[in-house]
């Protein structure tokens, strides 16, 4: 799940949020907005039973996945959109 909120000037917070255990192990969410790089944005256990991670990003198109530490992708149905190469978020 994508929950989004404009802060002061042009950027929008994001939060990207999973199930706690679902997929099971570390997850990251990686993207265009940090160059695919796994690891340097990894969703963190909440006391709600979710994972999160929150980015603030300036307006433009980005393209997204999230990263399982077993080596599997998983798009997010919550997106813009979903394509061939992931999906998409449009700020």
């Amino acid at each position: 799940m994508i929950k989004r909120s404009k802060l002061f000037g042009n950027k929008t917070r994001v939060t990207f949020c999973l199930p706690k255990d679902a997929p099971q192990g570390d997850v990251s969410v990686v993207g265009t907005f940090n160059d695919w790089t796994p690891g340097e944005h990894e969703l963190k256990a909440r006391r709600d039973g979710t994972r999160t991670v929150t980015l603030s990003l300036d307006p433009g198109h980005y393209r997204f996945r999230y990263l399982a530490s077993d080596g599997v992708w998983l798009d997010d149905e919550h997106a813009d959109a979903v394509g061939p190469n992931g999906s998409e978020l449009v700020l």
